[in-house]
């Protein structure tokens, strides 16, 4: 049975991981030498396409361990 605190805890953790990873990506593109979207929307580079794709699925994995427990 779906309960209220149930809803809003599940709300509250998704949130919370949406804004964590946004967070940490952002930190990841300023980390990274270069301008990131500039090099994947502008100048259709595939490698770097790649890059920020495997760094947003590792991101997501931890993001999903840590509040899954």
């Amino acid at each position: 049975m779906l309960t209220a605190n149930v809803f809003l805890a599940t709300m509250l953790y998704a949130g919370l991981g949406i804004v964590i990873f946004i967070v940490s990506f952002v930190l990841v593109d300023k980390l990274t030498p270069g301008e990131l979207w500039r090099e994947i929307i502008e100048r259709k580079n595939l490698a770097v396409a790649l890059l920020a794709g495997a760094v947003a699925i590792g991101i997501s994995n931890i993001i999903a361990a840590a509040v899954h427990g």
